[in-house]
């Protein structure tokens, strides 16, 4: 089972940015399609951005052509570019399969908080 480590979350004033990390175990990675999902507080977790094996991508509609979404395969790492953040992308925000595969595991995801 592949397991995911994300990195790279903090607290920004608006319009700041981040870039997250998201390490992922195992060497079936390259043969998946990626993504980077958040959970607001009181909020169910959604799906943010993805990135297929070949490298199409796909963004909810708030943070499209502002975040970015990239993956190295040889080094089983994906990147989540933020820029122009705004206070409602404050969450935690995970890595995980895209589509999401049953029973994958979800890890302790990185808190960014974005507020003046």
């Amino acid at each position: 089972q592949v397991q995911f480590v994300e990195s790279g979350g903090g607290s920004v004033q608006p319009g700041g940015s981040l870039r997250l990390s998201c390490a992922a175990s195992g060497r079936i990675f390259s043969i998946f399609g990626m993504g980077w999902y958040r959970q607001a507080p009181g909020e169910p977790r959604e799906f943010v951005a993805g990135i297929r094996v070949g490298g199409n991508t796909n963004y909810v509609v708030s943070v499209k052509d502002r975040f970015t979404i990239s993956r190295d395969n040889a080094k089983n790492t994906m990147y989540l570019q933020m820029n122009t953040l705004k206070p409602e992308d404050t969450a935690v925000y995970y890595c995980n399969h895209w589509p999401l595969v049953r029973g994958s595991a979800w890890g302790q995801g990185t808190q960014v908080t974005v507020s003046s």
